[in-house]
């Protein structure tokens, strides 16, 4: 993916060889938070009003933590309100780019910028860090409010109600707590799970990352089993912080990544619990399976050095889903 070092862009992914072949993952680096009222939210500063037409998002439609964004902004009617770039679904060398040769591909809708570092140095032109998606911009700032997905998605939840009226909560107070308890293991061991057997370069951190990978598959199959969601029997973000790593197992992750204990078509009730998000309104037109088999299979070179894109199973996400 590559790093910025004081507005310099250095080309590299990632390096496991101080890390005993394991990969580990940098925290995001804005972290303001768009409030109804604008106030300050839990981290940055204030000084981000909701409001229509005002904030734009940047996305990859192969990137797992900026398909939770581009969900949020679709089921909680925000796609009138917040605009959206998307990337080439190749990143190599230069990192993401702004270029439109590839179906999906849009470039940058604000400024016509080649990359999506540019949108990152147009916000702090001496930034250092990684450069990610998602990014969520303030075209009026213009700056970069977030890229943490995982606080995204909260901004979209309530931030925007006032303006759009689409009030379903996905982050209800009384959950709260068994949500962060779900969400915690999931991402450790799921959502960068994959990523951490996938991209490990020792037997030993491979093996560290998959086995807990499977148990928490396996515990997920077993809470499934007995009720349609995650927590308190209702839609929350729990569920949609795993079905954007659950829509990509079988055609990325379970060959690419070698997390091939079992596919996900193999557990019914995740299997149905997939399917059963997938067709909600709204979501799957937010899911590009081209782009995800190919920028996984051309992009990872150290994976896939012929970056040869395989056909893939035919797997269908609209089978009918059990009756909840």
């Amino acid at each position: 993916m590559g790093v910025l070092v004081d507005g310099v862009w250095q080309d590299s992914w990632y390096d496991t060889s101080k890390t005993g072949g394991a990969f580990k993952r940098t925290e995001a680096g804005f972290r303001n938070w768009i409030t109804a009222d604008g106030s300050a939210g839990p981290s940055g500063e204030g000084g981000f009003a909701a409001a229509s037409g005002r904030y734009h998002l940047y996305v990859s439609y192969a990137c797992p933590w900026a398909h939770r964004a581009l969900i949020f902004r679709s089921i909680k009617g925000l796609t009138d309100h917040i605009g959206v770039s998307v990337v080439h679904p190749d990143m190599m060398g230069e990192g993401w780019t702004f270029e439109t040769d590839y179906p999906g591909a849009i470039g940058d809708q604000l400024y016509g910028l080649p990359f999506a570092r540019d949108i990152y140095l147009k916000a702090l032109p001496d930034m250092t860090g990684r450069v990610t998606v998602p990014i969520l911009w303030d075209r009026e700032r213009e700056t970069v409010v977030s890229n943490e997905s995982s606080e995204i998605i909260r901004m979209f939840n309530s931030a925007f109600d006032g303006i759009t009226g689409t009030t379903d909560d996905y982050w209800p107070e009384a959950l709260r707590a068994e949500i962060e308890e779900v969400n915690a293991r999931v991402y450790n061991t799921v959502n960068n799970g994959v990523y951490k057997a996938g991209f490990a370069t020792t037997q030993s951190a491979y093996d560290d990352a998959v086995g807990p990978l499977f148990d928490t598959l396996d515990w997920l199959e077993d809470r499934l089993a007995e009720t349609p969601f995650l927590v308190g029997g209702q839609l929350t973000e729990a569920d949609w912080r795993l079905f954007t790593t659950l829509v990509r197992f079988d055609l990325v992750y379970h060959l690419h990544f070698k997390c091939n204990r079992k596919r996900l078509i193999d557990y019914p009730a995740l299997w149905a619990h997939t399917r059963r998000l997938y067709q909600r309104p709204g979501v799957a037109e937010t899911v590009n399976f081209d782009h995800i088999v190919r920028h996984y299979h051309y992009s990872h070179e150290s994976i896939n050095p012929h970056r040869i894109v395989p056909i893939n199973p035919q797997i269908n996400f609209d089978a009918p889903v059990p009756p909840v």
